[in-house]
């Protein structure tokens, strides 16, 4: 997909060969509008610099660990703190609640402020959020902390696909894979590594407030990186409204929210489920773990094989898997056979690069990626929220597991559906400028 590649960069920008010198001297550091402002073709390869490289994947480390470390010491944290199951269950959807809600707001904030100072805040809010959170004294705080735990995930979310359509226009399958592999990695070293440090301390206060030091040492490239300021004549990106009037915006939406809504689900539920069907609760925590880890190393390749066998090829291989690992989940969960269903489903559940690499290719500008992809994660989290949910209150009305396997085989068809549409080639742009306003 050459095209997208070079699509960001309007034509009659003057280029950087032939703008005066004295320009990049009266602004050695643009101002905030600057930073995500279109490029002409050859200033993004002095833009995107190691740093930037290094404060993408050091940001997207940090992205989930803020939920993943909770989740592990999750009973050390309710006797602490006196939770009720009530409140862990809210507190199990806080996340998807923010990186909704926070998401919604990331284009604004991006740009007003610009990606590099959004991203720094962002960090910093949660560091002091995750230390704030762990000595919370009530529950009420730890919940109100968690949302500033949370902001560097919501944000980023957003924020990163359009810094990697901005400033990495030919380079986005490598960029989306270092993105995506880096949140895998951090995803999975919080849940392994919360409960020891917990053991290892004797405070499970320390073990959560420990995740804050990552977090710090991920601001250090973005107080460092300094991006090129925009030629002269160069617009900034503005606001691309009217995404709700895109049937490709709203595919999106469907695409991300079961794809979320399965790995919830998952997450959520698969030791219950394995210790149903007999499973010991440590086998069954294995059997978690071979979903993650299998997720890793497929993460790498991914939005590579999306942008050089293109979207669709990649999402039917992807998409093979769901239909045995659903089955064999559902027939034969806790047998000899376990490993293999976890593993199909951990190759099945890395759509999800795929789709980050798609907010970058199925938009022109950084301005459509950015409204492409807050739009979808916003609306799409609230729909993978409720996945979850679900499950818990059809299974404690029935005591049964077939209504919940028939829910996640009709997220995986409505998966399969939305993906055939958003892996043919068609723009956001495109859509917008052919549909008529509303009203």
């Amino acid at each position: 997909m050459t095209t997208d590649a070079t699509a960001s960069a309007p034509s009659d920008a003057p280029d950087s060969d032939t703008a005066p010198d004295h320009a990049a001297l009266e602004h050695p550091v643009p101002p905030p509008a600057a930073e995500i402002a279109d490029p002409p073709p050859g200033r993004v390869v002095a833009a995107a610099g190691w740093m930037l490289v290094a404060g993408v994947v050091l940001a997207a480390f940090n992205f989930r660990t803020a939920v993943t470390s909770v989740g592990a010491i999750l009973a050390e944290v309710r006797g602490g703190l006196g939770m009720s199951e009530t409140v862990a269950g809210l507190l199990t959807t806080l996340p998807v609640l923010a990186f909704a809600g926070l998401g919604a707001f990331a284009p604004r904030l991006a740009r007003r402020f610009g990606p590099r100072m959004l991203l720094t805040g962002a960090l910093l809010a949660m560091s002091a959020g995750l230390v704030a959170r762990a000595y919370a004294p009530n529950t009420a705080l730890f919940l109100l902390f968690s949302l500033f735990a949370l902001a560097a995930g919501a944000i980023g979310n957003v924020a990163i696909p359009v810094i990697v359509k901005r400033y990495f226009p030919d380079r986005i399958g490598v960029m989306t894979t270092l993105y995506s592999t880096t949140l895998a990695v951090g995803t999975a070293v919080a849940a392994a590594s919360t409960a020891p440090i917990e053991h290892l301390a004797g405070d499970w206060r320390f073990a959560l407030a420990a995740w804050a030091l990552p977090a710090v040492i991920a601001i250090v490239p973005w107080l460092l990186w300094r991006p090129a300021p925009a030629a002269p004549g160069t617009a900034p990106v503005s606001h691309l409204p009217g995404a709700h009037r895109s049937r490709l915006a709203w595919m999106m939406l469907l695409l991300f929210g079961a794809q979320s809504a399965i790995a919830y689900i998952l997450m959520g539920w698969t030791t219950t489920i394995l210790a149903a069907d007999g499973m010991s609760a440590a086998a069954a925590g294995s059997m978690l773990g071979v979903l993650t880890i299998v997720q890793i190393p497929v993460s790498v390749v991914v939005p590579i094989l999306t942008v050089r066998w293109g979207p669709r090829p990649t999402f039917l291989v992807l998409m093979a898997c769901y239909p045995p690992a659903i089955a064999g989940l559902w027939l034969g969960g806790g047998g000899a056979l376990t490993w293999l269903w976890m593993a199909l489903f951990g190759v099945a559940t890395s759509v999800f690069p795929l789709i980050l690499t798609l907010f970058g290719l199925r938009a022109r500008t950084p301005a459509g990626t950015s409204a492409l992809s807050s739009f979808a994660q916003s609306g799409g989290y609230l729909l993978a929220g409720s996945g979850p949910l679900a499950v818990g209150w059809v299974y404690g009305l029935t005591f049964s597991w077939t209504v919940p396997f028939t829910l996640l085989s009709v997220l995986a068809v409505l998966l399969f559906a939305t993906g055939l549409y958003v892996t043919r080639e068609r723009y956001i742009e495109d859509e917008l400028s052919q549909a008529k306003p509303v009203g």
